[in-house]
């Protein structure tokens, strides 16, 4: 059986299935690197915001309210100054940076930042609410609203805020500024934490699916090339068939044929002496005989393509729209340049020409068909048309029947490197242009 040992030629590298599953990974693991980063950052940064909230709490309860006095709302100069001790010693620290108290009026009882203390802004409504409910609340000071005229040194900062009591169950607004920078300290740490976890995931993913992938493409190439070859040894065993039918007819039965015609013809003219009338019969048996003679090697064309190496493009075009003339057509066929054409080329043009001819004989019904092949562009291109008068077609309809074939012409004079343009209109006839790249 024939074998198709041809050399196959390699997939470039960024074809491979293995790579771009690699390449496109990469993409989108990087893209959701960003999205997590910058998902992971918030959330990060708003656990960072409420663990300051959480500190802010705690040490609302357990430092400044049992340290609340009567006296310091009074502004008492030595429960300020003990009052005063205590937030520096156990709360400015870490990451505050500064520390308020207000009453329910705006005015601000206590502050680490002695020129604060007295005077008197007007409160935010997150800040009554908290005053109100309880709680707290958190969010970037505004350095630029008078009460922080002071603070700008600070840098940028966040507020938290929250309700403490004097003993007497007057409510307080407990403030402390921390610093961003800090916080932000807190926000990579925490986010280093579970930033691994999103790395890893994604590369443990590529690392486990890529060998996957690598098999499963590895077996796919294989079927395909199991099933090209399979195909490929199809269609030799099947040209080989058709070429020993081919042949088996050349050899006997159109060379019989041909024989016959010949002798037919002879005893016409020795019989023509006798008998005109039996010379006359004779003559019409040798003709029937020659025109099944044309009719069978017409079809030995159709069985397999001719030698076109041997006989020429010239006359297997001859050969290919004989048929044409038994059905009425006029035929020119007009053929240059072309016996130094390469043989896939000259296949090329055969092959669709074949089919053009085909299709305007079955559907086109014309009266005029022309074959014209030359070379163009100082013999770098072979250009073949065939023009036909018949009943011609729209070409934005899709397509049905053989039609088919045009559309696989098309294919296979692209993966040649040529181009096949069709031009038709209904009524108008058809022409089929071939331009095929001499290399």
């Amino acid at each position: 059986m024939p074998t198709d040992d041809r050399p196959r030629t390699a997939r470039p590298v960024w074809q491979q299935p293995v790579v771009q599953f690699v390449v496109v990974g990469l993409v989108i693991a990087l893209a959701l690197l960003w999205v997590t980063g910058i998902l992971g950052e918030r959330i990060a940064r708003e656990q960072a915001i409420e663990d300051a909230r959480t500190t802010t709490s705690l040490l609302a309860e357990t430092v400044v309210e049992p340290a609340l006095s009567a006296g310091l709302l009074g502004t008492n100069a030595g429960d300020l100054d003990k009052f005063d001790r205590l937030i520096r010693s156990r709360v400015l620290e870490n990451d505050v940076v500064r520390v308020k108290v207000w009453d329910d009026t705006g005015t601000i009882i206590y502050s680490d930042e002695p020129r604060l203390i007295g005077q008197r802004f007007e409160l935010e409504s997150d800040e009554e609410e908290v005053l109100q409910n309880g709680g707290s609340a958190a969010g970037l000071s505004d350095l630029t609203s008078p009460e922080n005229k002071y603070d700008q040194q600070l840098g940028r900062v966040l507020e938290v805020y929250t309700r403490v009591q004097t003993p007497d169950g007057k409510p307080l607004l407990f403030e402390v500024y921390l610093s961003d920078d800090n916080l932000q300290q807190r926000t990579d740490a925490l986010f280093t934490q579970f930033r691994p976890l999103t790395v890893g995931g994604v590369v443990l993913f590529l690392i486990l699916s890529t060998p996957l992938l690598w098999v499963v493409s590895r077996r796919a190439d294989r079927a395909a090339a199991d099933r090209e070859r399979f195909l490929v040894m199809a269609t030799e065993a099947s040209d080989a068939e058709r070429r020993r039918i081919a042949r088996d007819l050349h050899d006997g039965v159109v060379q019989d044929l041909a024989g016959t015609s010949f002798a037919l013809s002879g005893l016409a003219r020795e019989v023509e002496e006798r008998s005109s009338e039996q010379s006359e019969q004779i003559e019409q048996l040798a003709t029937s005989v020659r025109a099944s003679l044309m009719s069978l090697r017409s079809l030995l064309v159709e069985i397999y393509p001719p030698e076109l190496a041997g006989i020429g493009l010239a006359a297997a075009l001859q050969d290919l729209v004989a048929p044409a003339n038994k059905v009425s057509v006029a035929v020119k066929l007009d053929v240059t340049d072309v016996d130094d054409l390469p043989d896939d080329v000259t296949a090329l043009i055969w092959r669709t020409a074949q089919e053009c001819v085909r299709n305007a004989l079955r559907h086109g019904q014309p009266t005029r068909l022309r074959i014209d092949v030359h070379v163009e562009e100082a013999g770098q291109v072979a250009v073949m048309i065939v023009t036909d008068n018949g009943r011609g077609f729209d070409t934005s309809d899709p397509p049905q029947g053989d039609h088919f074939g045009l559309r696989g012409l098309r294919d296979l004079a692209r993966e040649s490197g040529a181009s096949l343009a069709v031009r038709s209109t209904p009524g108008l006839g058809t022409e089929a242009t071939l331009r095929v790249p001499v290399t």
